[in-house]
């Protein structure tokens, strides 16, 4: 169900944006972030999976700040849109 959701939001993005845009960059990161977190509740020692999870959540993370600083109403959507945290950005 959650996988459908997503699909839905990245093919509305396609339409509106551009595949190299950061906000859908971001849409793709936290798709790929949301498939990851389930893997690794079914295999919680797969530690290879870890740190690729880290170190997309770090770039998703540098991507969001960056549009924080570039477009802060569009920030402000996308966070509500995907229904994440926001950041502590300096």
């Amino acid at each position: 169900m959650v996988k459908n959701f997503f699909i839905s939001v990245i093919s509305q993005e396609k339409k509106e944006e551009k595949r190299g845009s950061v906000e859908f960059q971001i849409v793709n990161f936290t798709n790929k972030i949301k498939r990851l977190t389930s893997h690794l509740e079914l295999h919680r020692k797969d530690y290879l999976s870890q740190r690729g999870l880290r170190k997309i959540l770090g770039k998703r993370q540098r991507l969001l700040s960056y549009l924080f600083k570039k477009n802060r109403v569009g920030y402000k959507e996308l966070i509500s849109k995907l229904d994440i945290r926001e950041s502590k950005i300096p």
